[in-house]
């Protein structure tokens, strides 16, 4: 199937690894040209060097903390100004959330919410009001935002207040921006194999005697029983970018495999 997405120019939020870098990565194999926004410059830099050699397009990284609206205005513009203009927004800064991170009501203080709030739900909020103008005056635009499957489990306070925050934001994005040519999504992985975990499995590995396999193996518990690659959470995102995404918009996909026993309709 052709995206046709050739010549579409796209902006990756937290893209100098993990899923952005691996969206960026499909985008890129499918004609897009990238703009890679994260905060740490020197791995930032390096990804946008290699995805550009291995790809052959234009991949630019702009360093930007989306906890700055100054800063993200600033990465549209520069956008605009490289490519000629900007047809998608990525969006995947967010802190990592991991084991051992408050969860219960006694530890989950104001600070904790707040954090998770300001980076992965306005961070996402301040990119997609500063593309906004520019998808609505040429009537089109793709706006994907990354969540995660926490949004649907009460692990913890804060995950899934910051996951079904990101998903309200997406359905109201969709809702006005629709008929303007703009459609809206969010996705949510579940436990996914990016160079963080498979780091840490790494190191499980060699304190524990297990192999990396092993230790996945023990982590998958979804439907298809593996961990979902970040290149496989990619493949969904780059057509939902797409226009032949046409159909979907203001909806959650999720995309960890399937949770074994819950119906969601």
């Amino acid at each position: 199937m052709d995206l046709n997405l050739g010549g579409k120019r796209a902006i990756v939020t937290g893209g100098s690894k993990g899923i952005g870098l691996a969206v960026a990565r499909g985008l890129a194999a499918e004609g897009v040209d990238v703009v890679l926004a994260a905060r740490s410059v020197e791995p930032l830099d390096a990804a946008a060097r290699a995805l550009a050699a291995e790809t052959g397009r234009r991949v630019i990284g702009v360093p930007t903390d989306t906890g700055d609206d100054d800063q993200v205005r600033e990465l549209v513009r520069r956008t605009v100004a490289e490519l000629g203009g900007v047809d998608i927004l990525v969006n995947s800064a967010a802190t990592p959330w991991s084991a051992g991170s408050a969860a219960d009501l006694a530890d989950t203080t104001d600070d904790v919410v707040r954090r998770e709030i300001e980076i992965k739900v306005l961070g996402y909020l301040r990119t997609a009001r500063a593309v906004a103008p520019h998808f609505v005056a040429q009537g089109w635009g793709r706006i994907i935002n990354i969540s995660g499957l926490g949004a649907r489990q009460a692990n913890s306070i804060a995950q899934t207040v910051r996951n079904i925050s990101v998903s309200a934001l997406t359905k109201n994005l969709a809702d006005e921006l629709g008929p303007k040519g703009v459609n809206v999504t969010v996705v949510h992985p579940g436990v996914t194999r990016t160079e963080r975990l498979t780091q840490r499995l790494t190191a499980q590995a060699g304190e524990s005697g297990a192999t990396v396999a092993d230790l996945e193996a023990g982590l998958a518990r979804n439907s298809v029983g593996r961990i979902i690659d970040a290149r496989e959470v990619a493949d969904v995102v780059t057509f939902l970018a797409s226009p032949r995404s046409i159909a979907i918009t203001g909806d959650a996909v999720a995309v960890g495999g399937g949770v074994p026993g819950p119906v969601f309709y």
